[in-house]
């Protein structure tokens, strides 16, 4: 591969980056990156992280190689403004997508509060990831859901396969009436045929200049369809308790298997050496069909369940065959993380992540360690469950901060703080408000200080539609 623009060498020993020989080498050059971001896949439907119904054997391999960061958040606990976060490097309330749709989610007589208004789309030139890494000369593709905008053209996008504002696929099997990707064969597997799009953007790709590949499958989102096949062996598979559902599971396994031809593309066409692949999800699974024990609630909740997601950076001979158990670590942090190691400066961008390059080459990196991660959602979301405690939404007006071994949300409805440990208590069962009040006034004290900053927008207003249930 032909030489590119060097990585800019004094911010890594501004950060106190110590490089191996093979990793010196390999920076010479600015690296291939490929964003993998599945829908929907929850923390523990990895059969490498909890899973002894699913079967993923392509991901539990990347794990394996790379970095593994088992404290790893989305930046909210539902796609649109998870995929927002990530890709602008922002906190929701600086580019105002809370939700997908309205935020006046669920009945208007079970709102006591009335909520801020969702902005659906990026406003036009916001800044974003694929755009600035195209400015400074990457090719930049797209496959699978967008969902942040109408067209990811202007955002900085050169070829767009399939992405535009839609949350979901319309079905999986061919005609996939989708505006942005042509129909294959009638019965066409859309899983399928859009892994094999991104391994042929890879081996296409001009040698003589780095990519970015943002793949983001639809699956495992809603609808759940697969192919029959793969369904009848997980009919025939003994199920578990909190994992039981063939059609999802079959699903799982033909994402992970389209993971594993992107990967091995970038094998067989000579690119491992400098390509950095980073795996997640864009939010925890939907409880009522994977749930995610130990983890609490799921999809759209702000307890674990809704916001943990699987994390993986992987590059050959840097980043590898490690584990990071005890750091907490936000997908805002891919931002900032990635103009480090193509050089890129961040001083005209406003980036709420951390770069994590020191972290990731050291295992140590104390701002990381001791960083803040926060989030908020002044709208509602339907569809409760018996771990939310609340029979009609997933959540209501909240905001979330998560300090060292503490997790505080404050609730706008009731005025109320909930308290856990969530080293201690993973599974969040014990609320600890009452037992460490002046805990409470700590965080809730940063947490008010930090809304102030992003200047979030907190619902006040009473719903005169409301009725008490």
């Amino acid at each position: 591969m032909k030489k590119h623009l060097p990585v800019n060498l004094a911010v890594l020993s501004a950060i106190g980056c110590t490089l191996p020989v093979t990793a010196q080498e390999v920076k010479e050059e600015r690296p291939n990156i490929i964003l993998i971001n599945i829908d929907d896949l929850g923390w523990t439907d990895l059969s490498g992280n909890g899973s002894g119904y699913y079967e993923t054997p392509n991901i539990d391999k990347l794990r394996e190689a790379g970095i593994w960061f088992p404290q790893a958040y989305a930046g909210a606990a539902n796609s649109a403004p998870s995929r927002a976060c990530m890709l602008t490097g922002q906190y929701a309330p600086r580019h105002g997508i809370y939700t997908v749709g309205s935020s006046e989610r669920g009945k208007a007589a079970h709102r006591k509060l009335i909520p801020i208004p969702n902005h659906e789309s990026l406003p036009d030139g916001f800044q974003i990831l694929p755009r600035v890494l195209q400015e400074a000369g990457y090719q930049t593709f797209h496959v699978g859901k967008w969902h942040v905008t109408n067209d990811p053209t202007p955002c900085g996008i050169d070829k767009n396969i399939g992405g535009n504002h839609a949350g979901n696929p319309s079905t999986y099997f061919s005609p996939y009436h989708n505006a942005n990707l042509s129909d294959g064969p009638e019965g066409e597997f859309l899983t399928d045929r859009l892994g094999r799009e991104a391994a042929e953007l890879i081996r296409k790709a001009d040698r003589s200049r780095p990519f970015f590949l943002y793949y983001a499958t639809y699956a495992v989102h809603t609808p759940l369809q697969a192919e029959p096949e793969l369904i009848q062996k997980y009919k025939e598979k003994p199920a578990t308790e909190a994992h039981h559902n063939p059609t999802y599971a079959a699903l799982v396994e033909a994402m992970d298997r389209n993971v594993g031809r992107v990967w091995q593309a970038v094998q067989d066409n000579g690119l491992e050496d400098n390509t950095l692949i980073i795996f997640t999800s864009d939010n925890g699974g939907v409880y009522d069909i994977s749930k995610q024990w130990p983890l609490r609630a799921g999809k759209g909740s702000f307890y674990e369940g809704g916001i943990r997601v699987p994390l993986v950076f992987y590059w050959k001979d840097v980043f590898e065959h490690r584990t990071y158990p005890d750091v907490a670590v936000s997908q805002l942090d891919i931002f900032p993380t990635l103009l480090t190691l193509t050089g890129i400066s961040p001083d005209h961008l406003l980036l709420d992540g951390m770069d994590l390059t020191g972290l990731l080459r050291s295992g140590k990196d104390a701002k990381v360690s001791e960083r803040v991660l926060y989030w908020h959602f002044p709208a509602y979301l339907e569809g409760g469950n018996v771990e939310t405690t609340d029979r009609r939404f997933r959540t209501r007006p909240v905001s979330v901060i998560r300090q060292g071994e503490w997790k505080l949300i404050e609730n706008y409805e009731t005025g109320k703080y909930e308290l856990y440990n969530v080293v201690n208590d993973i599974s969040e069962r014990e609320e600890l408000s009452g037992t460490y009040p002046q805990k409470v006034e700590e965080l809730s004290r940063v947490l008010d200080q930090w809304k102030e900053e992003v200047h979030a927008p907190v619902p006040t207003e009473l719903n005169p539609d409301y009725k008490n249930p």
